[in-house]
């Protein structure tokens, strides 16, 4: 879990990179929740999907935003997250120019910054968005959704009501060649709080379900 240190728009960014032994591995980035509210890589949920995806043979990256850690900056509202998101995944790139594609998972607010990321980058071929604020952050951009992908809910999430995520995953689900999944975590807060375990497993799945399928193409 080496140490990485790499430039973004708004001055150094800290992160953790996990590189695949592949050259042609898959990418995936872990975004973390709302800087204002105590979120880091190091979230309980982020690092777990961290080694989610490294287990899975793909060379990950979590990374703090800006102000955040050991990241310069200051906190931007979601304009300047998005622009450190945009830099990781360059980033990853440029170390691994052979990989074909990509995946996002964000938690929170960084579900939010990550569906913006997918919108702008047609490499990413798949999505994993935990505990989405869709009452909160605005996703009409999603219009529409350019990757297929999973959203997952705590069903008794105080923050954003599981009603306000599948509101989103339905107009989601129209598009055609785009399959849009919902999971719901009973019992489950927005933090996960004692449900970390099932949430990664639930992700887990889903992702096994789609490198399965990618296999047999």
């Amino acid at each position: 879990m080496p140490e990485v240190v790499f430039a973004g728009p708004a001055g150094r960014i800290e992160g953790r990179f996990h590189p695949a032994k592949s050259r042609s591995a898959p990418i995936a980035v872990v975004l973390h929740p709302h800087p204002q509210f105590g979120g880091t890589m190091n979230n309980p949920v982020v690092y777990q999907l961290y080694y989610l995806f490294a287990e899975r043979g793909m060379s990950v990256l979590r990374f703090n935003f800006r102000g955040v850690g050991r990241s310069q900056g200051s906190f931007d509202h979601g304009q300047g997250e998005l622009s450190d998101a945009a830099s990781a995944l360059d980033w990853v790139q440029s170390i691994n120019p052979d990989a074909r594609t990509c995946w996002i998972a964000g938690v929170s607010f960084g579900s939010w910054i990550g569906m913006q990321l997918l919108m702008r980058r047609p490499e990413v071929e798949g999505f994993i968005s935990i505990a989405a604020m869709a009452n909160i952050y605005d996703f009409s951009f999603l219009a529409p959704c350019p990757s297929s992908g999973l959203f997952v809910h705590g069903e008794k999430d105080s923050v954003t009501p599981v009603t306000a995520v599948q509101g989103l995953v339905e107009k989601l689900k129209t598009q055609k060649g785009i399959i849009i999944e919902q999971k719901v975590i009973p019992g489950a807060n927005h933090f996960f709080e004692g449900k970390v375990e099932e949430l990664i497993g639930t992700v887990g799945d889903y992702l096994d379900r789609r490198i399965a399928a990618k296999r047999e193409k």
